[in-house]
């Protein structure tokens, strides 16, 4: 899956899950839920793949295997495309 942090993306995650700078110091302080993860996966993922699979993958992955893809998202989010 290719998480691709465009603008509507965002905009659609925002609208959703609060505000972004929030999200990101909710993940920072290890208080991102499992849900929140799957939803901004899912935005960034552009609808293409349904978040119940999305969610179904961080189970089966495990977390910790997420939390790279996780970790360049929220990089991005907060630092842009480099």
């Amino acid at each position: 899956m290719v998480l691709r942090p465009s603008f509507e993306a965002l905009v659609a995650a925002e609208e959703e899950l609060g505000p972004l700078f929030a999200l990101v110091e909710r993940a920072a302080e290890g208080r991102l839920t499992l849900a929140e993860t799957a939803a901004l996966f899912g935005h960034c993922a552009d609808g293409r793949v349904p978040r119940e699979r999305i969610g179904e993958a961080l189970v089966e992955m495990g977390l910790a295997k997420a939390a790279p893809a996780l970790r360049a998202l929220l990089g991005q989010i907060l630092h842009g495309r480099v």
